[in-house]
This record gives structure tokens, sequence and C-alpha cells, in this order.
């Protein structure tokens, strides 16, 4: 295994007390040791003084948000516990697995093992979330079809499209809002449009923006 491997490390205890601190200190050091052992570089090292069964801890979001923006491809933990307990711990999993991240267990010595329970909830949430992008895309044509038959022509209403394609569009066109909803479109629909034509807004940004507009106009 090359040391060009890259890791970090996750570490928890579930009170404050200042006890507890010593075994966050000594669960990294074993991990930092066993990490190398494996040929991993340690990026960072993030801990939590948190109850697992709870998602909203500081160090576990953290170290979600790092993992996925730099790609790293391995989690030392002492034992799949520090990660979560009950469905905190596959919510958490089920992450980590989207990201391919390999957890890897000193308690185990080596990668994380799993039952096999655990093993088919994690292949099932990953088959509802596929079947949830099917859903969101099948709305994102269907907005997109309905709007098209009543008349509407994204090239040529679509102002910007010199932009180069991928960058996101900030500005909301509140032309084609009222366009889009004066042709019968719910907000929804209107804003899954807009989404497959770039523009990242929410139904409850285009419900205001076109609220806003109506306002003005009226005084």
């Amino acid at each position: 295994m090359s040391k060009n491997n890259k890791a970090v490390i996750y570490t928890r205890v579930s009170t404050e007390k200042n006890t507890q601190e010593t075994s966050l200190v000594r669960q990294e050091e074993e991990l930092r040791n066993y990490a190398e052992k494996m040929n991993y570089q340690v990026l960072r090292a993030f801990q939590d003084q948190h109850s697992g069964y709870e998602v909203e801890r500081e160090g576990l979001l953290e170290m979600l948000d790092y993992i996925k923006e730099n790609n790293v491809p391995a989690l030392f933990v002492q034992d799949e516990t520090r990660l979560g307990r009950g469905n905190a711990r596959m919510a958490v999993l089920h992450l980590l697995q989207k990201n391919g991240t390999i957890v890897y267990s000193l308690n185990n010595a080596g990668p994380l093992s799993l039952n096999e329970m655990d093993t088919m909830l994690l292949e099932i949430l990953a088959i509802v979330e596929e079947y949830q992008r099917k859903i969101h895309n099948a709305k994102i044509k269907r907005g997109m079809k309905r709007a098209v038959e009543n008349g509407y022509r994204p090239e040529k209403n679509i102002k910007n499209r010199h932009l180069h394609e991928g960058r996101e569009r900030i500005d909301v066109p509140i032309e084609e809002i009222v366009n889009l909803r004066n042709k019968g479109l719910t907000f929804h629909e209107i804003a899954s449009t807009l989404r497959g034509l770039g523009f990242q807004v929410s139904k409850a940004t285009v419900h205001r923006r076109y609220t806003e507009y109506m306002e003005e106009l009226e005084d």
C-alpha cells in the first residue's frame, strides 16, 4: 500500500466530562499508530464529546464535509460505535459509502465488518436514493415538456446563453417565472424547469420572487 494514501481520524466519547478527554487523546494516538502501520498519511483528526444517537455533532459534520471536499479514501475509528449508534450510525455509514470511503476499525484490525442486516440496509438505502434521483430528473423533464407544450421556448427566452456550460447562474429570471406562471405551471414545476436550464432555484425562491414582483406591480 502506498504512503500516498490519505486518511482522516474520528474519535468520540459520549459525554463532555473532563475525564473523557483522556479517552479522546488515547483513541487518537492509537489510531495514528494504526494508520501509520497501514501506510496511510493522516490529514486531519476530528473528535466529538456527544451522544452517538445524534447526528448533529460538530466534529462529525466537519469530518463528512472534509472527506467529500477532499475525496479522502479512508477513515480510521476505534470501532463502529464511534461513528454513531442506531439510525445515526447507518446514516453516517451510508454517506461514507456514497463517497467511496473505506472505514478502518482498530477493533476489527481492518476494514469495518458489517453484519448481514446492516449490509442489506445500506444496499436498500442506495437503491432508494437512486430512484429518488430518477424521480427528481423525471419531474424536471415533465415540467420542461409541459412548458414547451404551452409555447415556452427556452432558447429564445432565457438570457445569458453566452455563459459557459456548467457555470451556475445566480440571477433568477423573474420574467420567465411570470411567463411560466401565466402558462399554468405550479411554482414547483417552474422551479424544476429552471433548474433543468441551469438556474439553481428552489420552489420557495420562485414563489417569493413572483410574489415580490406582483406586489411591485400593484404599488
